[in-house]
Protein backbone atom coordinates (compact mmCIF):
# COMPACT_ATOMS: atom_id res chain seq x y z
CA UNK A 1 0.00 0.00 0.00
CA UNK A 2 1.31 3.20 -0.80
CA UNK A 3 2.72 5.51 1.26
CA UNK A 4 -0.46 7.86 2.16
CA UNK A 5 -1.51 9.98 5.62
CA UNK A 6 -4.96 8.38 6.87
CA UNK A 7 -7.37 10.60 8.37
CA UNK A 8 -10.53 8.59 10.05
CA UNK A 9 -13.74 10.19 11.12
CA UNK A 10 -15.55 8.33 13.53
CA UNK A 11 -17.42 7.25 16.17
CA UNK A 12 -20.34 5.36 17.14
CA UNK A 13 -23.38 7.88 17.00
CA UNK A 14 -24.59 9.57 14.08
CA UNK A 15 -25.94 13.51 13.68
CA UNK A 16 -22.60 14.57 15.17
CA UNK A 17 -21.31 16.11 11.71
CA UNK A 18 -18.98 14.05 11.09
CA UNK A 19 -19.05 13.52 7.51
CA UNK A 20 -19.85 17.32 6.77
CA UNK A 21 -16.44 17.96 8.77
CA UNK A 22 -14.84 15.17 6.32
CA UNK A 23 -15.58 16.73 3.25
CA UNK A 24 -14.89 19.96 4.39
CA UNK A 25 -11.40 18.80 5.33
CA UNK A 26 -11.17 16.89 1.81
CA UNK A 27 -11.63 19.93 0.17
CA UNK A 28 -9.67 21.91 2.16
CA UNK A 29 -6.98 19.66 1.43
CA UNK A 30 -7.61 19.76 -2.39
CA UNK A 31 -7.71 23.72 -2.53
CA UNK A 32 -4.36 23.57 -0.97
CA UNK A 33 -2.94 21.60 -3.66
CA UNK A 34 -2.60 18.34 -2.09
CA UNK A 35 -3.27 14.88 -3.56
CA UNK A 36 -6.28 13.36 -1.26
CA UNK A 37 -8.94 10.62 -2.01
CA UNK A 38 -11.98 10.00 0.20
CA UNK A 39 -13.19 6.71 0.84
CA UNK A 40 -17.02 6.28 2.04
CA UNK A 41 -17.23 3.20 4.41
CA UNK A 42 -21.36 3.99 4.45
CA UNK A 43 -22.51 2.12 1.97
CA UNK A 44 -26.31 2.57 2.17
CA UNK A 45 -26.11 6.49 3.44
CA UNK A 46 -23.38 7.61 1.34
CA UNK A 47 -23.62 11.01 2.59
CA UNK A 48 -20.11 12.31 2.23
CA UNK A 49 -20.42 10.51 -1.38
CA UNK A 50 -23.27 12.15 -2.12
CA UNK A 51 -22.02 15.48 -0.97
CA UNK A 52 -19.11 14.96 -3.44
CA UNK A 53 -21.57 13.86 -6.28
CA UNK A 54 -23.44 17.03 -5.71
CA UNK A 55 -19.93 18.65 -5.81
CA UNK A 56 -19.08 17.25 -9.32
CA UNK A 57 -22.67 18.61 -10.64
CA UNK A 58 -22.18 21.93 -9.83
CA UNK A 59 -18.81 22.11 -11.23
CA UNK A 60 -20.30 21.15 -14.55
CA UNK A 61 -23.53 23.74 -14.00
CA UNK A 62 -21.15 26.19 -13.41
CA UNK A 63 -18.68 25.55 -15.89
CA UNK A 64 -15.42 25.99 -14.08
CA UNK A 65 -13.62 23.55 -12.26
CA UNK A 66 -13.96 23.53 -8.11
CA UNK A 67 -10.79 21.25 -6.04
CA UNK A 68 -12.46 18.06 -5.32
CA UNK A 69 -10.83 15.10 -4.10
CA UNK A 70 -11.23 11.44 -5.74
CA UNK A 71 -13.86 9.61 -3.84
CA UNK A 72 -15.57 5.71 -3.83
CA UNK A 73 -17.97 4.21 -1.60
CA UNK A 74 -16.40 0.25 -0.32
CA UNK A 75 -18.71 -1.63 -1.46
CA UNK A 76 -17.09 -4.63 -0.12
CA UNK A 77 -17.67 -7.20 3.25
CA UNK A 78 -14.76 -8.13 3.99
CA UNK A 79 -11.38 -7.57 4.31
CA UNK A 80 -9.45 -8.08 1.13
CA UNK A 81 -11.92 -5.86 -0.61
CA UNK A 82 -11.54 -2.89 1.74
CA UNK A 83 -8.01 -3.55 1.79
CA UNK A 84 -8.07 -3.26 -2.37
CA UNK A 85 -10.29 -0.29 -2.02
CA UNK A 86 -7.67 1.88 -0.10
CA UNK A 87 -4.67 0.13 -2.29
CA UNK A 88 -6.88 2.15 -5.43
CA UNK A 89 -6.97 5.47 -3.63
CA UNK A 90 -3.86 5.51 -1.66
CA UNK A 91 -1.86 5.10 -5.18
CA UNK A 92 -1.88 8.36 -6.06
CA UNK A 93 -2.76 10.13 -3.03
CA UNK A 94 -0.75 11.98 0.19
CA UNK A 95 -3.87 11.57 2.04
CA UNK A 96 -6.39 8.72 2.44
CA UNK A 97 -9.93 10.49 4.48
CA UNK A 98 -12.14 7.49 5.59
CA UNK A 99 -15.59 8.63 6.59
CA UNK A 100 -17.12 5.48 8.69
CA UNK A 101 -21.00 4.57 9.70
CA UNK A 102 -22.24 5.94 12.83
CA UNK A 103 -22.56 2.66 14.34
CA UNK A 104 -20.32 -0.08 15.61
CA UNK A 105 -18.90 -1.49 12.27
CA UNK A 106 -15.98 -4.22 11.90
CA UNK A 107 -14.29 -2.10 9.09
CA UNK A 108 -14.47 1.06 11.20
CA UNK A 109 -12.34 -0.43 13.73
CA UNK A 110 -9.88 -1.45 11.10
CA UNK A 111 -9.64 2.00 10.11
CA UNK A 112 -9.04 3.48 13.32
CA UNK A 113 -6.41 1.09 13.84
CA UNK A 114 -4.90 1.82 10.82
CA UNK A 115 -5.37 5.93 11.35
CA UNK A 116 -2.60 8.66 11.65
CA UNK A 117 -5.23 10.76 12.78
CA UNK A 118 -8.41 10.21 14.21
CA UNK A 119 -11.11 12.37 14.42
CA UNK A 120 -13.89 11.89 16.68
CA UNK A 121 -16.58 14.35 16.17
CA UNK A 122 -18.93 15.10 19.12
CA UNK A 123 -21.61 17.30 19.38
CA UNK A 124 -21.19 19.33 22.92
CA UNK A 125 -23.54 17.82 25.40
CA UNK A 126 -23.36 15.01 27.58
CA UNK A 127 -25.20 12.60 25.61
CA UNK A 128 -22.36 12.83 22.94
CA UNK A 129 -19.74 12.56 25.29
CA UNK A 130 -21.21 9.15 26.77
CA UNK A 131 -19.82 7.67 23.96
CA UNK A 132 -16.43 8.15 25.05
CA UNK A 133 -16.81 8.84 29.03
CA UNK A 134 -19.26 8.46 31.47
CA UNK A 135 -20.20 11.48 33.55
CA UNK A 136 -20.94 11.35 37.54
CA UNK A 137 -24.28 13.45 37.87
CA UNK A 138 -23.60 15.01 40.60
CA UNK A 139 -19.87 16.51 40.04
CA UNK A 140 -19.98 16.21 36.32
CA UNK A 141 -16.53 14.81 36.07
CA UNK A 142 -15.93 11.76 34.30
CA UNK A 143 -16.26 8.26 36.74
CA UNK A 144 -14.81 6.17 33.89
CA UNK A 145 -13.70 5.92 29.96
CA UNK A 146 -16.69 4.87 28.08
CA UNK A 147 -16.64 2.01 25.53
CA UNK A 148 -15.99 4.16 22.45
CA UNK A 149 -12.48 5.00 24.50
CA UNK A 150 -11.54 1.47 24.57
CA UNK A 151 -12.04 0.48 21.48
CA UNK A 152 -9.71 3.62 20.22
CA UNK A 153 -7.15 2.24 23.16
CA UNK A 154 -7.35 -1.23 21.44
CA UNK A 155 -6.64 0.44 18.01
CA UNK A 156 -3.74 2.70 19.21
CA UNK A 157 -1.66 -0.55 20.86
CA UNK A 158 -2.39 -2.49 17.32
CA UNK A 159 -1.29 0.88 15.78
CA UNK A 160 1.72 1.10 17.70
CA UNK A 161 2.82 -2.38 17.44
CA UNK A 162 3.66 -1.42 13.88
CA UNK A 163 5.84 1.38 14.78
CA UNK A 164 3.62 3.80 14.44
CA UNK A 165 0.89 5.79 16.77
CA UNK A 166 -2.69 7.33 16.00
CA UNK A 167 -3.07 11.21 17.14
CA UNK A 168 -7.15 11.02 18.54
CA UNK A 169 -8.24 14.79 18.14
CA UNK A 170 -12.25 15.17 19.54
CA UNK A 171 -14.04 17.69 17.45
CA UNK A 172 -16.72 19.67 19.39
CA UNK A 173 -19.07 20.53 16.68
CA UNK A 174 -22.24 22.65 17.25
CA UNK A 175 -21.02 24.90 20.09
CA UNK A 176 -23.47 27.37 21.22
CA UNK A 177 -23.60 30.61 22.65
CA UNK A 178 -26.53 29.86 25.31
CA UNK A 179 -26.13 27.86 28.65
CA UNK A 180 -22.66 28.68 29.39
CA UNK A 181 -22.82 26.55 32.34
CA UNK A 182 -23.20 23.48 30.66
CA UNK A 183 -20.76 24.31 27.76
CA UNK A 184 -17.97 24.67 30.76
CA UNK A 185 -19.17 21.58 32.47
CA UNK A 186 -19.03 19.53 29.08
CA UNK A 187 -15.35 21.46 28.57
CA UNK A 188 -13.89 20.46 31.83
CA UNK A 189 -15.19 17.05 31.62
CA UNK A 190 -13.51 16.47 28.21
CA UNK A 191 -10.39 18.13 29.09
CA UNK A 192 -10.23 15.63 32.48
CA UNK A 193 -10.89 12.81 29.74
CA UNK A 194 -8.07 13.95 27.73
CA UNK A 195 -5.51 13.93 30.08
CA UNK A 196 -6.59 10.20 31.11
CA UNK A 197 -6.73 8.73 27.51
CA UNK A 198 -4.70 11.30 25.15
CA UNK A 199 -6.86 12.91 23.08
CA UNK A 200 -6.51 16.26 21.87
CA UNK A 201 -9.81 18.79 22.03
CA UNK A 202 -10.17 21.30 19.22
CA UNK A 203 -13.24 23.38 18.18
CA UNK A 204 -15.20 22.34 15.31
CA UNK A 205 -17.86 23.64 13.18
CA UNK A 206 -21.23 25.63 15.17
CA UNK A 207 -25.13 24.60 14.38
CA UNK A 208 -24.99 26.67 11.28
CA UNK A 209 -28.05 26.25 9.13
CA UNK A 210 -25.12 27.04 6.11
CA UNK A 211 -23.63 23.91 6.50
CA UNK A 212 -27.01 22.09 6.33
CA UNK A 213 -27.77 24.53 3.21
CA UNK A 214 -24.22 23.63 1.17
CA UNK A 215 -25.43 19.87 0.40
CA UNK A 216 -27.72 19.85 -2.21
CA UNK A 217 -24.67 21.82 -4.26
CA UNK A 218 -21.56 19.92 -3.05
CA UNK A 219 -19.91 23.52 -2.11
CA UNK A 220 -18.12 24.41 0.80
CA UNK A 221 -17.07 27.64 2.64
CA UNK A 222 -14.03 27.45 0.31
CA UNK A 223 -16.52 28.10 -2.86
CA UNK A 224 -18.00 31.35 -1.44
CA UNK A 225 -17.15 33.12 -4.95
CA UNK A 226 -19.35 30.72 -6.68
CA UNK A 227 -22.52 31.78 -3.46
CA UNK A 228 -25.26 33.82 -5.01
CA UNK A 229 -25.23 35.94 -1.68
CA UNK A 230 -22.57 36.66 1.07
CA UNK A 231 -23.31 37.82 4.55
CA UNK A 232 -21.58 37.61 7.17
CA UNK A 233 -22.40 33.96 8.60
CA UNK A 234 -20.28 32.95 6.02
CA UNK A 235 -17.35 34.40 6.99
CA UNK A 236 -17.86 33.43 10.31
CA UNK A 237 -18.77 30.04 9.22
CA UNK A 238 -15.47 30.25 6.98
CA UNK A 239 -13.19 31.08 9.73
CA UNK A 240 -13.87 28.70 12.26
CA UNK A 241 -13.35 26.37 8.94
CA UNK A 242 -9.61 27.36 8.57
CA UNK A 243 -9.33 27.26 12.64
CA UNK A 244 -10.77 23.60 12.59
CA UNK A 245 -8.10 22.46 9.64
CA UNK A 246 -5.51 24.07 10.89
CA UNK A 247 -6.00 22.85 14.46
CA UNK A 248 -6.15 18.76 12.56
CA UNK A 249 -2.24 19.30 12.39
CA UNK A 250 -2.13 17.42 9.26
CA UNK A 251 1.60 17.00 7.69
CA UNK A 252 2.94 20.30 5.73
CA UNK A 253 -0.62 21.06 5.53
CA UNK A 254 -0.17 24.74 5.12
CA UNK A 255 -3.48 26.57 5.83
CA UNK A 256 -2.66 29.75 3.58
CA UNK A 257 -4.89 32.91 4.20
CA UNK A 258 -5.58 33.12 0.62
CA UNK A 259 -7.61 29.63 1.32
CA UNK A 260 -10.19 31.49 3.02
CA UNK A 261 -10.22 35.43 2.25
CA UNK A 262 -12.38 37.14 3.56
CA UNK A 263 -15.03 39.37 2.00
Amino acid sequence: MADCHFIVFANEKGGTGKSTTAVHTAVALAAAGREVAVLDLDSRQRTTTRYLENREASAKRLGTAIPTPRFIVNEADNLVGFERSMDVLCADSEFLIIDTPGRDDPLARISAARADTLVTPLNDSFVDLDLIGEVDPETYMIRRPSFYAEIVWDARKAKAQTGGEVDWVVLRNRLQHIEAKNMRRVAQALNDLARRVGFRVIPGLSERVIYRELFPSGLTLLDIDHFESVGLSHVAARQELREMVSALHLPEMGVTQDMFETV
